[in-house]
């Protein structure tokens, strides 16, 4: 069985996941913002062996720290999908802008598509590429645990921002409809800092598969500040 924890990184409090398998101990960091002797103490303190990395996407606090963990562990980097490369290349950039001291851009060793599957030891998920909050984000699903990571597509009381460049609010709202809502009322969510479940008595984000209907308001739903994790007890 896979398992999992969290691990809040950089100023903006994003979530890390660190994803293991229980049978051979082989792990995956999955956005690694920042924070890097916080996440390698975890990962010393769970006693496994990160394998890969794994991107959702490529802004600053959720891909920072990418290129100097995997150059440190020795490990490959998997996404995101190569729509984010222009972000990933800017990393620079974004680290001027926000204020993060000597973050690398890096190249993925292998870019993800929707339906592609990545591994961690014996376990596998299921790549879905959900546009909208950027054009390359992905999410992680792994249907025997009903896991998943969904990166900034989706927050506690809101949805991701998308007035970033080549951020698109419908694209982000089809994202969600068509490939969040078909995974099922038992599918658990990394956010907000815990492990959270939807359900049909559930509100998440405030969108529920009952908003999902003709002349629902889930369009209209107000959009996060991605960079800034929002709070577990005050979602707004």
């Amino acid at each position: 069985m896979i398992q999992a924890t969290i691990v809040p990184v950089t100023p903006f409090q994003q979530n890390c996941s660190i994803l293991w398998c229980e049978r051979t101990k082989k792990a995956a960091v999955v956005d690694p913002g920042g924070d890097l002797d916080r996440i390698l103490a975890t990962v010393a303190e769970l006693g496994v062996t990160v394998e890969k990395i794994l991107i959702t996407h490529g802004h600053i606090d959720h891909a920072g720290g990418t290129a100097k963990l995997a150059r440190e562990l020795g490990v490959p980097i998997e996404g995101p999908q190569e729509e984010d490369r222009f972000w990933i290349e800017g990393m620079p950039q974004q680290s001027k802008m926000f204020g993060f001291p000597d973050v690398e851009s890096f190249e993925p060793d292998r870019w993800l598509h929707d339906g592609d599957t990545v591994t961690v030891g014996e376990q596998t998920l299921k790549v879905i590429h959900t546009p909208g909050h950027t054009p390359g984000h992905v999410v992680f699903v792994h249907e025997g645990a009903r896991l998943a990571i969904v990166g900034d597509v989706l927050f506690a009381g809101s949805i991701g921002r998308t007035d970033f460049p080549r951020g698109d609010h419908q694209t982000l709202i089809r994202s969600i409809r068509e490939k969040l809502f078909p995974l099922g009322d038992d599918i658990t969510i990394d956010k907000p800092i815990d492990w959270m479940r939807v359900t049909d008595h559930s509100e998440y984000v405030g969108i529920t598969k009952q908003a999902n209907t003709p002349g629902s308001a889930v369009s209209k739903m107000p959009q996060a500040q991605p960079l800034i994790l929002a709070d577990p007890n005050d979602p707004a």
